[in-house]
């Protein structure tokens, strides 16, 4: 938890904080399925799907017309277990409307993992609906066996 505050303070002052380059702040949240993997020792690999919901609060740094990063700490409810979740975006506008995002999620896992630091990496499409607000879908993808897999879509709004 101290690792990813520390990250994102960081990450203000790396900018200028001018009127030109000042971020925008954002909240977002939505639905959250998580794909569990597990092996049943007689039948083999299965999968469970838990839904959850996430919430949480975004920056958005302009570097230039096409490019920008956005870190966002979210918050994660899974049936019996929570986490933070912390992902770090570059993030591409294609279009007026379009922007991809992708980037390292840092995640605190808090009651679920004896080893609760996990990072995974995100991939993300955002439509924008009107000037501030989006809907948006990220797959994250875990690097360890123990780590899940999950799937997001939810709106933001831009303050």
């Amino acid at each position: 938890m101290k690792s990813v505050l520390t990250l994102l303070i960081v990450i203000l002052f790396i900018f200028p904080s001018n009127a030109q380059n000042s971020p925008n702040f954002g909240l977002k949240g939505g639905l959250n399925l998580t794909f569990f993997m597990y092996d049943e020792e007689q039948f083999g690999i299965s999968q469970d799907v838990v839904a959850g919901y996430y919430g949480g609060v975004f920056l958005d740094f302009n570097i230039d017309d096409k490019f920008h990063i956005q870190p966002e700490v979210l918050y994660i409810g899974l049936g019996d277990f929570d986490f933070l979740n912390a992902p770090i975006y570059l993030k591409y506008n294609i279009n007026n409307y379009w922007q991809i995002l992708v980037g390292p999620s840092l995640n605190y896992f808090f009651d679920f993992f004896s080893n609760k630091f996990k990072v995974r990496a995100d991939l993300g499409l955002a439509y924008d609906i009107l000037p501030r607000l989006d809907i948006h879908m990220k797959y994250t993808l875990g690097f360890e066996e123990i780590t899940p897999n999950g799937l997001f879509i939810g709106v933001g709004y831009t303050l």
